[in-house]
């Protein structure tokens, strides 16, 4: 697997959903198995067949979250020229088309949530952002063309 880029917070939110899986969330199913096998025959306990089930969801998840956080490569805020546009940037833009502002905070993929107005780096505005400044106009080629001046780059803090 290729290194994903992450902020600094998207990559504790993997540790912190990690550790909520191993701890609680693990213990809790243990539970249900054990409530649910004392219910007798288990041919025909659905809700011991429910319980199996959640446990093979959460080793899933286990599983694709110490692979996401074996490849994960954190964005070093040091290193990064804060006037241009970069992940961890949180940049205020003009839609020429649209007639308004927008603001977007740019993260790697796997932490990306647009309807919480982040967007991934490689997602089309997000791969034409990287690099901007203030005051740049950029262009994004997709289903429609839109021209977004920026208004300004910042830092999450």
């Amino acid at each position: 697997m290729e290194k994903k880029k992450y902020t600094q917070a998207g990559y504790d939110a993997l540790l912190k959903e990690l550790n909520y899986l191993e701890t609680v969330k693990k213990e809790e199913n243990k539970k249900e198995i054990s409530t649910a096998r004392a219910f007798g025959d288990l041919s025909e306990n659905s809700e011991y067949d429910a319980a199996k089930q959640e446990q093979a969801i959460i080793a899933a998840r286990i599983l694709e979250l110490k692979d996401l956080i074996n490849n994960a490569e954190i964005v070093d805020d040091s290193e990064i020229d804060e006037s241009r546009i970069s992940i961890g940037s949180i940049v205020v833009l003009y839609s020429v088309e649209r007639g308004c502002e927008l603001t977007y905070h740019i993260v790697g993929s796997f932490e990306a949530d647009p309807k919480n107005g982040k967007i991934s780096d490689s997602s089309p505005i997000g791969a034409a952002l990287l690099g901007a400044r203030e005051g740049e106009e950029v262009v994004v080629e997709g289903a429609r063309v839109q021209h977004l001046q920026v208004r300004s780059v910042s830092r999450a803090k």
